[in-house]
């Protein structure tokens, strides 16, 4: 008999109900397409890079993120996606049979990580408000403290003064997953991952950059910490395409990421508007997506996606019950869903 790991026999794939539709607002990417300066980094130098190993630990990168986050390149790490950052920073800094503290509901892959490394996933509720936790999150006694702001799935912000006192009292790490900053006004908290040395800010190219395909993520925060994350990711994270195109995204197409992120952010209240007139009351976002309580979302989820658009279904969520997390991009893939919507309502 082969003697497969005890604690693997539960933890299912990360697989959320999705079928190809031609509208797909399930995966909070940019749904405005990738930057400008990718098809001329692919047709350049595309074939040159494919029969060779990429530089380990991806140098290019480094000095690209540094440049972009105003650090140093010590300050940098990388790897494939920051999901890969996250589950990373789990192994570099905890033991197995350690605690892992995070918010509920959060970003789903966060427990799913910590059992696949033997550690002890431990949800702590937001408040009513959506707001942190500070006292029970520090109470955990968790080496490590996850928090997503903007959060995914909610689209709630953590407040400054909640998150400096949750750095000032963490007994261990801080790791403040950024995911959707750019959507945000105010909510950037990079400048705590420059000068506290516990705290780790992560980012991605696969949300407002366009680039989810290509998978590539990083992370800054003082040198001792990234030393570790280091370790644990192993030298080649990345494709030398997918490096090679994020370096030409952070250095050229910032201010194209930015319209398409200020475009997303107007559609998101519009869409808010068209969901009110349907009765339905979303939760307060900074990110590119609404979460939409919906009485029977499984039912109404599966409604839409035979009428053609995909959203992502949660049942059950702490503090908010069964909803419907929508994307938002160009306005007639929002029309479209919120015809969608009302047919399978």
């Amino acid at each position: 008999m082969i003697p497969f790991r005890e604690t693997y026999r539960d933890i299912p794939l990360y697989s959320p109900a999705k079928k190809r539709c031609r509208v797909d607002l399930s995966d909070n990417t940019n749904l405005f397409g990738a930057p400008p300066s990718a098809e001329r980094v692919l047709r350049e130098e595309g074939l040159q890079h494919l029969s060779r190993y990429p530089v380990g630990y991806a140098p290019d990168l480094k000095r690209a993120v540094a440049a972009y986050a105003d650090v140093a390149v010590e300050n940098v790490t990388t790897g494939c996606g920051s999901d890969d950052v996250i589950d990373c920073a789990l192994r570099a800094f905890l033991e197995p049979g350690d605690a892992v503290a995070f918010p509920d509901p959060t970003f789903v892959m966060v427990p799913l990580f910590a059992r696949l490394s033997a550690l002890r996933p431990v949800p702590v509720p937001l408040r009513e408000d959506l707001s942190l936790d500070v006292d029970g999150l520090v109470a955990t006694g968790a080496k490590l403290i996850y928090v997503c702001t903007p959060n995914n799935p909610t689209g709630t912000v953590a407040s400054r003064a909640a998150l400096e006192r949750l750095v000032d009292r963490a007994p261990g790490v801080v790791l403040i997953d950024q995911a959707y900053v750019e959507f945000s006004r105010g909510g950037d908290f990079m400048d705590l991952a420059r000068s506290r040395p516990n705290v780790l800010v992560t980012r991605t190219m696969s949300k407002a950059f366009g680039l989810a395909g290509l998978r590539v993520g990083w992370a800054v925060g003082a040198p001792s910490l990234v030393a570790e994350v280091e370790k644990a990711r192993g030298p080649y994270k990345h494709t030398a395409l997918g490096e090679a195109v994020a370096v030409s995204a952070l250095a050229e197409d910032v201010a194209w990421m930015e319209a398409c992120a200020a475009e997303a952010v107007e559609n998101r209240e519009r869409l808010r508007g068209g969901l009110k007139v349907l009765g339905l009351e979303p939760l307060p976002s900074e990110a590119n997506f609404l979460l939409v309580p919906v009485p029977e979302a499984r039912r109404v989820g599966e409604g839409m996606r035979e009428r053609n658009v995909n959203v992502r279904v949660f049942e059950g969520l702490a503090g908010v019950g069964d909803a419907l997390r929508i994307g938002c991009g160009p306005w007639p893939l929002m029309a479209t869903a919120l015809k969608a919507l009302k047919e399978a309502l």
